[in-house]
């Protein structure tokens, strides 16, 4: 009998810090995560050193303790392969996973595939979705991406159109902070905005009449910013109308192209992954459309995690691709061309 094939991934491209240890393709053996929300919540933001400290701080505990969970005495001898994420994403944050994963492999002597992040974040639903399969749309949304990619085969991608400037989940914490509301913004707006109207204040659909399969949000932040002003100072802001009126404008200006790229191409598969992907309204709206089947993973596959990443590796590795000791992180690694 064949021992199991068995990958140990590490995401670290940004403020989490996640190793997995997967079986196969979608078996999920053991994962762990520490997360810095907490960490940058008092600056509103990532901060990039701080972030890459934090990750040379936790490594190495959380390594062992997916060891310990999956039941590895033996790494060299039992695992098959090590994947790790080498972009795009923050460079210093970066650097901690692919030094680490890279001395893994010279000290285990086991192969090693560097993976694209947003790559990752497609196969979080193949883990999950034993039934999705190319060719498919992928509605990749987070703070630093929005863009809809055309899966042709595993390997083999296009991008069908990404944002002019804000990514999506950029414009929800830009919003959280002119409001007040705490550090990750997008998770505060989507629960007020549950409570709110969402036409109580008409804001602007961002690109609703272009025929591109293209966004913008910077506008829609300026126009939420100017309907403050509104508003005298010291007078209570009606939180939830705001914030249900902007993600009414924001989920239509991303249900709108996503419209745009399944008429454009045929293709009634679409798949949703990032970070916003765990936003209430959006998964909603996704799965209510009968124009396409859409695939969401749980909530804890949308955000940063090295499941994601251990499934895209080993894909990587199926296809013969492979990385060596001279791997190193592009912060900018793109996807597809478009």
């Amino acid at each position: 009998m064949s021992r199991p094939f068995l990958t140990l991934a590490i995401e670290s491209s940004c403020d989490d810090t996640s190793i997995a240890l997967l079986e196969g393709q979608r078996k999920v053996v053991a994962t762990v995560l520490s997360s810095q929300a907490d960490l940058h919540a008092p600056w509103g933001g990532v901060i990039p050193e701080v972030a890459s400290r934090e990750h040379q701080r936790v490594l190495i505990p959380l390594l062992r303790e997916v060891l310990s969970r999956g039941g590895i005495a033996n790494p060299a001898r039992e695992l098959s392969l090590l994947a790790v994420t080498a972009g795009p994403g923050l460079m210093g944050s970066l650097l901690v996973g692919v030094m680490a994963a890279k001395a893994l492999s010279q000290a285990w002597e086991l192969p090693l595939v560097g993976v694209n992040h947003l790559e990752g974040h497609l196969f979080a639903n193949v883990v999950v979705h034993d039934d999705l399969a190319p060719p498919f749309l992928c509605l990749i949304v987070s703070g630093g991406h929005t863009e809809i990619v055309h899966v042709r085969a595993f390997g083999d991608y296009r991008m069908l159109g990404m944002t002019r400037d804000d990514a999506v989940g950029e414009a929800y914490d830009k919003v959280a902070k002119l409001l007040g509301l705490p550090y990750p913004g997008g998770p505060a707006v989507d629960a007020l905005a549950s409570q709110g109207n969402p036409r109580a204040f008409p804001l602007p659909v961002p690109l609703r009449e272009s025929d591109a399969v293209e966004f913008s949000f910077s506008g829609l932040k300026t126009a939420v910013l100017h309907l403050l002003k509104r508003f005298r100072e010291g007078e209570p802001l009606p939180l939830e109308d705001i914030c249900a009126s902007f993600q009414e404008a924001a989920l239509n200006a991303l249900m709108v192209k996503v419209r745009l790229a399944v008429m454009a191409t045929g293709i009634r598969s679409v798949a949703l992954s990032g970070g916003v992907a765990a936003n209430s309204g959006l998964r909603a709206r996704m799965t209510a459309s009968r124009e396409w089947k859409s695939y969401i993973p749980p909530r804890d596959l949308c955000t940063d995690n090295a499941v994601m990443i251990a499934a895209a590796g080993y894909s990587n590795w199926k296809r013969g691709i492979r990385s060596d000791l001279l791997l190193s992180p592009d912060p900018s690694w793109p996807l597809a061309p478009q």
